[in-house]
């Protein structure tokens, strides 16, 4: 019989791995571009699963924080699927975010990848929220009519109140599950998190008749397809959304950012004021899982 074995990946394991990921989609994969840091990763470890101490498998486990895990980069290679495979590292990845602390584990996986879906929900994961991935160029957008302060301005320490208050009212919030997206990670909005994002001047607010009406987390980033400014929450009615969305898109030149990409709620009154904003969508849908270790 053949002899499976999972551990902490190598080194000397790339070669092998990339070679089964090269045919995950169309355009490869981008486990090549993330390896070396989940090698190193010192808040988590990627697993590979072997067999005859042939690399067959491999997937990355990171604790986001003391009670929240992270499962992601989940590959097989063809030839060994069917095996129980996924399913020997989930079991592994579980056992150790236990070991590490975590009470709750997440991921995320597109709705169409119907096997991967059959695997997570006999797992006891539950779907907690879905997204698109809405995208848009830097470019000269046609000014919205504005009217008094119709315009969305960078959050303030003052403004803390409101916006929790807002969140723990909002329709949009718990239908995804109160995350926020960055670089398809998940994290759990608390007032921590609404804290760092203040400092680091990456709240937009939209007030409206005295009140306020939206809002937008947002992060700039880099990767492989140059700069990008990244919304990982947005939340308001849908005119406020729109406004919010045009308003970030016309300062990307100002800024010094090449486009911008949105973690979009898939809710039909979200997606259509992005298309109305000028932001294109590919029509995949993304599901995200959580499941309780305690």
């Amino acid at each position: 019989m053949p002899e499976t074995e999972i551990r902490p990946a190598r080194p000397e394991d790339r070669e092998a791995v990339l070679a089964f990921c090269e045919q995950t989609w169309e355009w490869g994969d981008y486990i090549e571009y993330v390896w070396d840091e989940w090698l190193h990763d010192s808040k988590g470890i990627l697993f590979v699963a072997t067999i005859d101490g042939k690399p067959v498998a491999v997937s990355h486990l990171q604790m986001l924080n003391e009670t929240d895990a992270w499962l992601e980069g989940m590959r097989v290679d063809p030839a060994y699927r069917q095996h129980g495979l996924a399913k020997a590292l989930d079991d592994v990845m579980l056992a150790e975010a236990m070991r590490r602390g975590a009470t709750n584990v997440r991921l995320i996986t597109e709705s169409a990848n119907t096997i991967a879906i059959s695997l997570i929900e006999r797992g006891f994961f539950r779907k907690i929220g879905s997204f698109g991935l809405f995208r848009a160029k830097a470019e000269t957008v046609p000014e919205k009519r504005q009217y008094g302060l119709d315009t969305p301005q960078l959050a303030t320490q003052a403004d803390i109140d409101d916006i929790i208050n807002y969140l723990n009212t909002s329709n949009i919030f718990p239908a995804i599950g109160g995350l926020y997206y960055h670089r398809f990670t998940a994290y759990r909005i608390t007032g921590d998190l609404l804290e760092a994002k203040l400092r680091a001047q990456q709240v937009y607010i939209l007030r409206r008749w005295n009140r306020l009406d939206g809002l937008a987390i947002a992060e700039p980033q880099e990767g492989r397809y140059g700069s990008q400014l990244s919304i990982g929450y947005i939340d308001g009615t849908t005119e406020s959304i729109s406004l919010i969305a045009y308003a970030l898109r016309r300062q990307l030149t100002d800024i010094g950012i090449e486009s911008i990409n949105a973690y979009v709620p898939d809710l039909i009154m979200v997606r259509d004021a992005f298309v109305g904003a000028g932001y294109e969508w590919d029509n995949k849908i993304f599901y995200t899982y959580e499941r309780g270790l305690i």
